[in-house]
This record gives C-alpha cells, structure tokens and sequence, in this order.
C-alpha cells in the first residue's frame, strides 16, 4: 500500500505536482494518464525514488516493496553476457557466486575433516536460500521472458549485451524488469519498443503478475486489457477512476461536463458578490453585508477544468484514380549478406484497400515497404505499380521525409498544397506545433517532432498509394485519431506498419503477415487475424500461406513452351501499352493545367479581373471533363491489359 500526501514538485517556474494526494491499494494495477507534461514520468520516478520531491511525503506501508521502473527512453545496460545480465539484474549472481565458492572449498575437504560439517551449513543454507528466489528454475525463466520479448534464446543468450541495438536493449531491460520478480512494477510506455507479437506476450505476463503495477502508455488496447482502474493527473492533481479504461474515457467527458457547470455557478455567484458590493459598497446601512461578501470572494476559488482537446477537421487531398491492380510483388526476395530476410514472396493489392503488414521485429515488415517504394532493390522478383498510381512514402528514418536545413514551415509550405496559411496553422498546432515552434529548424527538432513533421509533410501532398512505416509511433492520443479519421475518409490505396493494434483494428480489411520467411494471407482487420492465426496453432495447422514453394527443375522444353508464351503476351499487349503510355502522358499534362489554373482562381490579385476569372472558370471545367473521360479510358484500356493472360 502507497500513501502519497501533498506531494510538490518544481522545475524553476514550473509547477509539475502541487500537492498531489493518491492512495494506491495493494495489487491494484493502474493506468496513470494526462495530457502531455503533466507529469506522468516525474511521478513514477518518485515512486521508484529516483526523483527529489519538494514537499509532501511518500509512504510504503506493509513490507518492503522491492520497486522495478522501466523508463520510457533509451536506458544503457552493463555490458556483460546476457544471461549473466539478468542473473546480476535479478539479485541473484552473487548468492550464485558464492555457491560456486562454496562448492569449491567442499570438494578440497577430506572425508573425515573437522571443518566438513560447518562448510556441509553454510553451502545447504545457500542452497535453500537460492531455490527460495528461484535460482534454480531462473535460467529456464529466462529463457521464456527472452523468446516472449522477440529474441532468439538458443543464439542469444550467448551474446554481449552492448552488441544489441538500443530498441533490444530496452527489451532486455524489460526482461531483467520481469525476472526479477518486483512488488511494485513500474512502467512508462513499455509498448514502445515491442512489435504486436511481443505486445500480445508481455499483457499475458503481466495478467498472472501478483504484485501492484502502475502503467503510463498511449497504448489504448494496452491500457483496455492490463488496468483496472485509472488514475488522472492534472493540474498536479490526482483523480481515481475505479473502472476500466473505455469506461473512463466516457466517465471522464461527464465529469467534465459536471465540472464545467460548477465553474459558470461560481463564476456567476462572483459576478453577483461584485455587483452587490459595487452598488453597496459606500452606504453605511449594507457595510457589515458587504465586508461579508468581501471576505467570502477572498475564499472562493473557480474550479479547475481541462481544457477539452481542440476538434481539428482534416481531409487528405482528392486522391487521384488509378487503375484495378495498385501495386504488385512477384517472387520478390531480400536478403543482406547471409542473412535472407524472405524469398518466394508474391502478393497484390487493388485500389481501395487497406492492408496492414505485420511481424515480429527483424521480419522484414519495413524492408519489404522500402522495396515496394523502391526505395531498395530485391535480390531477385519484381514490384510493379498499376495505372496512374501516385505514391507516397513515409519512412521511420526522418532524414528520408524531411530537409533538415529548412524550418518547420518552410518544409510545410513546400509540399504544395493549396491549403490557406490559417489551416495549415491549425494542422500544425493538431501536430503539436504552435507559436514559435514553426520558426524552428528542422535540424534541432526532437526525433518524435521530425517524425510528425515528416508525415504531416506528406499528408498534404496529393497521392493515392500511402506506404507508412510506423506513422502513429510519436502521436499523442487527439492527434492520433485525427490522423486515423483521415486515413479511413482517404481515397486512395493504404500499405501500413503499425504495432498500434487499436490503431490498426479500426483501419485495416487485410493484414498480411511476414514469418519464417513466408507472407500470410488474412483477409479481415487485426483482430480476426489474431483469432484466426490462434484458431490455426491451437488446432496444429500450418497456415496457408502465398508464398510458392520452390518449384522442381524444369526441362528445356517448358522452358522454351513458357518463352513462347510470355512473347505471345507480350506482342498482344503491346498495342494497349502504348495506347496507355500515351495517356497517361495526356493526363499528366492535362492535371499540371489544372493544377495551374486552380493557383490563379487563388491569387487575389487576378480575382479582380471578372472576365478573366469566367474564362477560367469555363477552362476548367472543360479539364475537368475531359480528365474524367480520360480517366475513364485509362481504367478500360488497364483492364484489357489485365485481361490478357
């Protein structure tokens, strides 16, 4: 049980908590949320005593807790063999050690020596007391967590910990974290560094965890699962909800409400004590009632209420048609020295759809994305793109998405959307970016601000292909759901990597996952592909994949008779590919006019002119029309090439 009373904290001028009180129950387990910078993190690291505070008091009663807190960024671990990491992390190299030592002096003894039974003591009192911590069962542990978390455990556990990148370094500080058996468990953003398979593990973990758990993560679907109650900082208050999450997102807009109804009752009962003491306050006969009044204005205080999220509309530019078939892999295989990320893989996608690919980390989800923008080339395969398809890439590596020596607006202002300078503020600010943020230059910006600038960047720009890696990765909650509520009113073509699984779930009709090598076919959102995939192990079946299996050797003659054949394809569709090719340029031509008229009916200057102005009005009309039809013949002639087989 933790007691915290009147808990006060300041950075300088900054008020983080201001006599914060919160009573935390044994075995609770808890999801500590708010806004940005409200605290979150200052208050886990006071509960596991690595942040001062300047009043109040924090009290563990009952035994003492041992505290693990996992940190929400990058954390530097020893460096050491892997195991013996986590042996040193959970308490237990030493006792270990000295087991060892003990078994040492035993074995140098004589049969009959005096000093026999007293060393036989210590080394049975060390025995009981490493089998109590569970030093025997640790290793077999260890290697469940480690497997449960991504890693390789047969290969793995062997290595140094310091040749692991740092996303693996924060797992295994994470499996440290959990071996090591905690009372109070800590956790600030532990979705960050997990991919959905690892996600889906660690609320299993944690689902038999015995101890009490406090949880900061913009997670939805984590929080949903792994909490029972909620605890809401703001202001540098606390406020307990004792419900699941959805259950206090719709609690907490209520008590808003009942909020921000007392705040107009006080706020007119002090305007009436004004208006008394105004009018009274040098008659002689109302003195005694108006120093009353005075002294109750001097003890009122208005009510503190949230601001509620500022609502931001936000649509994707008209997205451009393309043909049936966007985007096409044909036996596609990557590879990176010696080791082969995939091979045989095969799949397609058609205008409209919404497929999430995913896999455990190191399965190849964002090396397949960089091949299908062409960003990489395949060791052997094709990718091919349909008709008119108009691509956009968003990379987890900002320097792909952004020019470092622009600033924020400047890097805004050049995607060439005709978007008025006023919206593109309000966009800004949804991004969280306001003020003087935009004069900044993109070189100084944070890791998350690059990656938000990156894909608002790309948002405005006209496509009808979006290949995200990771996009939701540094958005706060509101900005989140603006950005899905633009991805599901987009129309256009959507290839995502996301270990968001709420995120996903609300967006995506096809999942395609990557394992073992192999891509698999799932046609429905994340949660079916969770079920189905479950369904399938439990029942011991292997699940149907697309990927081809290497096929026998074939013979001169199929190989001539397949020759003849791709050469007949090719003359048939010959005469429709220039017919396309030409078209295509004509539309290319034709939406640069457009587009140009379009900056003129936007200058103030020309919109002077009426007569000018009804020209080219007409004009594009008459483009617009007349793209229509060609957009048209483009999708017909697409399919007679798609009709030739």
């Amino acid at each position: 049980m933790i007691t915290i009373r009147g808990l006060k904290i300041n950075f300088g001028e900054q008020v983080v908590l201001n006599g914060t009180d919160w009573f935390i129950a044994p075995k609770s387990r808890v999801g500590l949320v708010g806004g940005n910078g409200v605290g979150k993190t200052t208050m886990l690291r006071v509960l596991a005593g690595l942040q001062e505070y300047d009043d109040g008091s924090v009290v563990f009663s009952g035994k003492a807790a041992r505290t693990g807190y996992l940190p929400q960024d990058l954390v530097e671990i020893d460096d050491a063999p892997l195991l013996s990491f986590l042996y040193t992390s959970a308490g237990l190299d030493e006792i270990r050690k000295k087991l060892g030592e003990a078994e040492a002096e035993l074995a140098e003894l004589e049969e009959n020596s005096p000093e026999l039974c007293g060393r036989l003591a210590v080394y049975e009192k060390l025995q009981r007391e490493f089998d109590a911590r569970g030093g025997y069962k640790f290793e077999t542990e260890a290697v469940k967590v480690l497997k449960g978390l991504g890693f390789r455990p047969e290969h793995d556990i062997k290595r140094r910990t310091s040749e692991f990148s740092g996303g693996w370094k924060m797992r295994i500080a994470l499996a440290a974290l959990l071996l090591s058996e905690p009372d109070l468990l800590l956790l600030d953003e532990p979705t960050n560094h997990l991919d959905t398979e690892s996600m889906e593990w660690l609320e299993g973990w944690l689902r038999d965890f015995r101890g009490t758990m406090i949880a900061v993560s913009h997670d939805k679907r984590f929080l949903e699962n792994m909490v029972t109650s909620v605890a809401e900082l703001s202001f540098g208050k606390i406020t307990t909800y004792s419900m699941g999450y959805d259950k206090y997102l719709s609690e907490r807009e209520a008590r808003r409400a009942r909020l921000e109804a007392e705040r107009e009752q006080q706020k007119e009962k002090i305007e009436e004590m004004q208006h008394f003491i105004e009018r009274f306050r040098y008659k002689a006969t109302k003195a005694a009632q108006v120093q009353s009044r005075i002294k109750q204005l001097e003890k009122l205080e208005i009510t503190d209420v949230e601001a509620a999220h500022k609502t931001v509309s936000f649509k994707f530019p008209d997205a451009p048609r393309s043909g049936l078939d966007v985007v096409s892999a044909t036996s596609l295989k990557k590879q990176y020295g010696d080791n082969l990320v995939f091979d045989n893989v095969d799949f397609s996608v058609q205008r409209g759809e919404r497929v999430a690919l995913v896999g455990v980390n190191g399965a190849g989800k964002s090396t397949l994305l960089r091949l299908l923008n062409k960003t990489e080339e395949p060791a052997s395969g094709e990718v091919s793109f349909g008709t008119n398809v108009k691509r956009k890439y968003f990379s987890q590596e900002s320097s792909q998405n952004l020019d470092y020596n622009k600033t924020v607006w400047e890097e805004i202002s050049a995607t060439g959307s005709t978007m008025e300078a006023p919206a593109r503020r309000s966009l800004l600010g949804a991004f969280l970016f306001s003020g003087n943020d935009i004069y900044k230059k993109i070189s100084v910006l944070s890791g998350g601000e690059k990656s938000r600038i990156g894909l608002l960047k790309m948002l405005l720009s006209p496509s009808n292909l979006l290949i995200l890696d990771e996009p939701t990765n540094h958005l706060d909650y509101s900005t989140k759901e603006l950005f899905q509520k633009a991805l599901l009113s987009y129309g256009g073509t959507i290839l995502i990597v996301s270990h968001d699984r709420a995120f996903l779930d609300n967006l995506v009709s096809r999942v395609l996952e990557i394992r073992n090598g192999r891509l698999y076919d799932y046609k429905g959102n994340y949660s079916y592909f969770i079920e189905r995939r479950a369904k399938l192990e439990e029942e011991g079946k292997e699940i149907s994949g697309q990927t081809k299996q290497p096929e026998p050797s074939k013979t001169k003659e199929q190989k001539r008779a397949e020759a003849e054949e791709r050469n007949r394809l090719f003359r048939s569709r010959k005469k429709y590919l220039e017919e396309q090719e030409k078209l295509e340029k004509e539309i290319t031509q034709q939406e640069a006019e457009k587009n140009n008229l379009s900056e003129k009916l936007c200058d103030s200057e020309f919109l002077k002119n009426s007569t000018l102005v009804s020209q080219t009005i007409i004009e594009f009309k008459k483009l617009e029309q007349l793209l229509e039809k060609n957009y048209a013949s483009l999708e017909e002639i697409s399919g007679k090439i798609d009709s030739i087989k």
